[in-house]
């Protein structure tokens, strides 16, 4: 049954880059709300750390230090959530959803950890969480999962996650840059955060890909179940032997549900320049989904950003309004209905790209090839070129191998007196 709601008041916890940007779309979409949402939303109130003397951007008057102010209003009916971290995030969101407030998040760090715990109260309180935003900027992609792809079993979801690492290695594929290099000038745009840690080590599309993972296999998967590598050893070199085997390398998150259990991991990857997720460049993001019923999909756009995360928010919030207007909360809870194995990183099977620098002299080729086939890895692709001062450099692809088979070749490898140095072993997607 419809509820007669002219107006429905929001309160924004966090007026940083993606709460200001909140602001400044819901400003933008006010004249046409009613259309879209069915009822007026009024911000009620604006939490921030400390209130500043002058700030141009958002009505000042909204503005509060008081947690209390926001969980005491009854007329709030909507939280948004965009805070950032664990806690107090956790604490406020948890507090808000028990006294009976709707919330919208696009905080993926707490979601990876702790997304049960939130929609499990969520629904105990009969409202909603809705957290749009969390995964993939503007990119649509939680709803989908969620919703459109719900007649599929979804066996695949991969792609490009963090628009930080996408720019560095579009960098250095095109214009030959190397990591650092590539690094600062991402922090000089603005790009990367002063402590890039996050990005540049897999935590961030980590966190992305537990929740991803989650919601399409309908299996809980946190972020300590997501084995996460980084693209900080990557080296032009690296990039250069890829294109010559028609690859790129892109920092990937891949998470598939297999006939012996899931695997969700965020590592560097060469894919072959005819994927689709090969030409997603700079900035951008792409998730590549894979379906019984639909086959493939890709989803691309800005994957973070002011008004682009802005997006995702204010699209829930106004998910969230028609809801309450319908009078129908609560309908979008946890979907895990299942309890799938998770597989650790050596159980898993790919592809592997191996750089090495080896003595320059007869029979090395055929005492690495040995090695490998000992430990059933086998060689799909394989270049040796000379490195000077009497070295020669192996690029080698394998066949799809067992993570732990591979491990145990590159073992027996290091400790051979021909091998010189293991540059560099990156995964091949297959």
């Amino acid at each position: 049954m419809k509820n007669e709601i002219n107006s429905i008041k929001i309160a924004i916890m966090g007026a940083g880059t993606v709460g200001g940007g909140v602001y400044k779309v819901l400003q933008m979409r006010k004249d046409d709300m009613v259309q879209r949402a069915g009822t007026d939303i009024e911000i009620k109130k604006i939490l921030v750390k400390s209130i500043p003397e002058t700030r141009k951007d958002v009505d000042s008057s909204l503005l509060t230090e008081n947690f209390e102010d926001i969980i005491s209003d009854d007329s709030i009916q909507i939280v948004v959530e965009v805070m950032g971290g664990i806690e107090p995030a956790r604490t406020f969101i948890l507090r808000c959803l028990n006294a009976g407030k709707s919330v919208v998040s696009a905080n993926k760090d707490l979601i990876a950890v702790h997304g049960r715990e939130l929609l499990d109260a969520a629904e105990a309180n009969h409202v909603d969480f809705m957290f749009e935003a969390s995964c993939a900027g503007a990119i649509p992609i939680i709803r989908p999962l969620k919703h459109c792809l719900l007649g599929n079993n979804i066996t695949e979801v991969m792609g490009i996650v963090n628009g930080t690492t996408n720019y560095i290695l579009t960098k250095m594929d095109q214009e030959g840059m190397e990591f650092d290099e590539a690094l600062a000038k991402a922090t000089e745009l603005g790009y990367a955060e002063a402590d890039p840690t996050s990005d540049v080590e897999g935590l961030d599309a980590g966190r992305k890909m537990a929740i991803m993972g989650s919601i399409a296999f309908h299996s809980r998967i946190t972020f300590d179940d997501v084995y996460m590598e980084g693209i900080t050893h990557i080296t032009s070199k690296d990039i250069k032997y890829a294109k010559d085997m028609d690859c790129v390398i892109k920092l990937l998150g891949i998470a598939r549900n297999t006939e012996t259990g899931v695997e969700v991991r965020v590592h560097p990857t060469l894919i072959h320049k005819t994927h689709p997720l090969a030409s997603v460049n700079d900035v951008f993001n792409a998730v590549f989904v894979h379906g019984d019923a639909l086959d493939d999909a890709m989803f691309y756009g800005r994957g973070a950003g002011e008004l682009p995360t802005a997006s995702a928010v204010v699209g829930d919030i106004i998910d969230v309004a028609r809801n309450i207007k319908d009078g129908c909360l609560a309908r979008n809870g946890c979907s895990c209905y299942k309890e799938l194995p998770i597989k650790t990183i050596d159980e898993i099977e790919s592809k592997y790209f191996v750089r090495m620098l080896v003595e320059d002299c007869a029979g090395v080729l055929a005492n690495v090839a040995g090695i490998l086939g000992n430990n059933e890895v086998s060689i799909e692709q394989i270049i040796q070129k000379p490195a000077g001062s009497g070295t020669a450099e192996i690029v080698a692809i394998t066949d799809v191998v067992r993570e732990k088979n591979f491990k145990a070749a590159i073992q027996t490898l290091n400790g051979m007196s021909f091998i010189k140095e293991m540059s560099s072993i990156i995964r091949v997607y297959a």
